[in-house]
């Protein structure tokens, strides 16, 4: 059975800010040389708002992910059909810089990847200099406004000059988050960025995750549904066939998606049938 998804964003959120940047994909399918990972996902990343995307093992969660912000086509022979839209702009229009598309949209990976050689300043101050602002701002104000948007400045402020990987799990977490957002970024990326944390750490990292919507559009792959229930405000569910093929199902606001889906796989997988 195909999935027929509308286009159209659903119903806005209290979160929404008149500051915040929207994405908006259009038809997008992804490919690693023959194989198509995902096919025609249409949806809208809300402005000021937590979209999560959810579905399981093999779905095309992260290929998705990944389109946003054009860093799946850093794997060999990968490649992306189909419109991104960040706010009136398609990231993939021929002449778009990936790198200045990736400085706008921010990513946090699965596992914590701080600089193990790089102290704790300078993980924050990194991607400022990678990106040539560091002479344009005051580096000080920006790590320490970074580390207190990432909730972790109290904890590091008296050891900024040690290393980075000397921090705990959940604590290089929100070190990650805090060198994602040093840079401004109008969205922010999130593939999974719990699953490698204690609940404790996870409890803080979704804490952190509402508070961030505040000043950024977010996205993030979850695989766990009750994390996607406390932290976002819309749902995408993507799910793939035996060819392998992942496919948007439903997409809604969040408490549609647990209450009352439109499309009994969605029921059938939020509550346990598989998956």
């Amino acid at each position: 059975m195909e999935a027929t998804v509308a286009a159209q964003a659903p119903a806005a959120s209290s979160a929404r800010t008149s500051e915040a940047i929207g994405m908006r994909v259009e038809s997008l399918s992804a490919f690693y040389g023959a194989h198509k990972a995902i096919e025609n996902v249409d949806m809208v990343i809300e402005p000021g708002a937590v979209t999560a995307i959810i579905g399981p093992s093999g779905c095309g969660k992260s290929t998705l992910i990944r389109c946003l912000n054009r860093i799946h086509e850093v794997v060999p022979n990968a490649r992306a059909e189909g419109r991104v839209l960040l706010g009136t702009e398609d990231i993939y229009q021929k002449g778009v810089d990936p790198v200045a598309v990736r400085r706008k949209i921010g990513m946090v990976f699965q596992k914590p990847n701080p600089f193990p050689m790089m102290s704790v300043y300078e993980n924050v101050a990194s991607g400022l200099r990678l990106n040539g602002l560091s002479k344009h701002v005051n580096m000080d104000e920006v790590v320490e406004r970074s580390l207190r948007q990432a909730a972790l400045w109290d904890e590091v402020k008296d050891k900024l000059k040690a290393s980075g990987a000397s921090l705990s799990g959940g604590q290089q977490q929100r070190l990650c988050i805090a060198r994602s957002v040093a840079v401004a970024p109008d969205v922010l990326l999130m593939d999974e960025p719990c699953s490698a944390l204690d609940p404790i750490a996870t409890y803080r990292i979704e804490e952190l995750i509402v508070e961030l919507k505040q000043r950024y559009t977010i996205a993030i792959v979850t695989h766990n549904m009750q994390q996607a229930s406390r932290v976002s405000d819309n749902t995408a569910f993507m799910l793939a066939g035996e060819e392998r093929i992942g496919r948007l199902v439903e997409f809604a606001p969040t408490r549609q998606i647990f209450t009352n889906p439109r499309d009994t796989r969605t029921e059938d997988y939020i509550t346990g049938r598989f998956g």
